[in-house]
Order: structure tokens, then sequence, then C-alpha cells
């Protein structure tokens, strides 16, 4: 089981998740170029400027260590960058599981993404101007359960420790992507878990993706915000046990 963190993050928030599939799994976890302990030397703005580069990573960390057979697990952005690697090279992966999937942030005519143009918009522009600011507000939306500030807390921590100029680039290519085509081309079964009131990733966002890649299923968390690796493990690995079991 490969684990891929979301923007903000590093294979940290995975803690409470990856652990529970040890015994049954081989477990691979990694930080994106440019988040937690990855060489910063190693990013490449050209490289970079597309979710393929995320891709290109995992396919190389997947050829690497010889992998095969991989249930790729990708929370947020990495939901997609996880459909583009499994496009590209599907007979290296059995299964994927997509949590807090988006292929497109931006609503577009009949698609429901969550934003305006104009709040993205917005959002870079606040990122670009204040990343340390702009962290400290968003990170405990972004999280949800404000019953539980110690969640947004740590999000908020893990978002300032990240290299601000890499930052603003993965979020320009985070928000401002369109992967909904790719999804038709998943071949591997696929999971589709779905938070409750997320904040980022809203509930017509998940049904859309669960009804564009074929056969997928999905299953509707109680677990609220963006991030249930981290408010809500136990549900999540139950839901992904579940999968695995079919």
């Amino acid at each position: 089981m490969l684990f891929a963190h979301g923007f903000g993050c590093d294979q940290n928030m995975w803690r409470y998740v990856a652990p529970a599939f040890e015994e049954s799994h081989r477990v691979v976890l990694f930080d994106h170029v440019g988040a937690g302990k990855s060489d910063l030397l190693a990013y490449d703005p050209e490289k970079y400027d597309s979710l393929n580069g995320y891709a290109t990573d995992v396919l190389e960390i997947v050829e690497e260590l010889d992998l095969r057979d991989v249930v790729f697990v990708g929370h947020s952005v990495s939901a997609m960058i996880g459909v583009l690697a499994v496009v590209r090279d599907p007979g290296r992966f059995a299964g994927l599981v997509l949590v807090g999937p988006s292929p497109r942030y931006i609503d577009d005519a009949d698609y429901v993404g969550g934003f305006g143009k104009a709040d993205v918009d917005e959002l870079i522009d606040s990122l670009d101007s204040n990343y340390l600011g702009w962290s400290s507000a968003m990170a405990p939306v972004i999280m949800g359960n404000p019953e539980r500030p110690e969640l947004g807390e740590e999000l908020t921590n893990s978002f300032c420790r990240t290299d601000p100029a890499i930052a603003r680039q993965f979020a320009r290519v985070t928000f401002y992507g369109d992967n909904r085509a790719d999804l038709a081309q998943v071949a591997v079964p696929s999971l589709v878990l779905q938070c409750a009131d997320d904040p980022i990733a809203p509930t017509p966002v998940g049904e859309y993706v669960h009804r564009a890649i074929p056969g997928s299923s999905i299953v509707h968390l109680t677990a609220t915000g963006h991030c249930p690796n981290l408010s809500a493990p136990e549900e999540t690995v139950a839901a992904i046990r579940a999968f695995l079991a079919t």
C-alpha cells in the first residue's frame, strides 16, 4: 500500500491509518518533493507545473522499489495524482483509494466543484501575499472539527513548515487544475471516501468522481472536514479494509 499526502502536509498525516495495514501489506510512505523531509533541491518548477510531475514521482517510487499490485491511497490532491499514475501504468496497481478527491475545484456549467473562479483567485492572491497568515486562517477551515482545535493547529503547523514558494506553485496547480477527463480512464477497482461537510471537496464532487470512474464504489463517512485520516482514523481504516476485502 502506497500512501500519498495532500497539499501542505507530509507522510506524518498517515500515522493513525497506515500502521493498521502493516500486518497485511507492505506499507510505503513518502513526502512529495517540497514537503516534509524531502530534498528541496530536487524541486523543479517546470516539472511540477502540473500534477503529472508528481505522478511521475509516484511511478518512479513504484519502479525503484519494484512494487506490484499496489493499492494507492491518496488524500486530497494526491487522489488525482494517483489517478494519473494509474492511468499511465495500470499494470502496477491493484486498487485506488481516493480520500476527499476533487478533479476540479472550480464550478463549471453543471459541474459543482465547490468554488467560484473569483473565490479561487482570491485564495491564491491571499496565499501569495501572506502565506503564513493564509495558513493560519485556512488550515482550521480545511480541517473542520472546530470542537477539536488541536487538529487545526496541527494542520496549520504543517502548512507553515512547507516552503512558501513551492506551496504557492502547488496551490495553483491544485486549485486551477482539471482532471475530470482522466477519471474515465481508471481501470482498477476504486474507492471514494467522502466526508460530510467537507469545505474543500463537498459531497457533489465525491459523487461525481464515483460516477465518472467505471465500477468505483463510494463510502459517505460520518467524519466531517477534509482530513479524516487525522480526525476519524478508525472510520477511515474500516472503510479501506472493507474495500480491500471485496
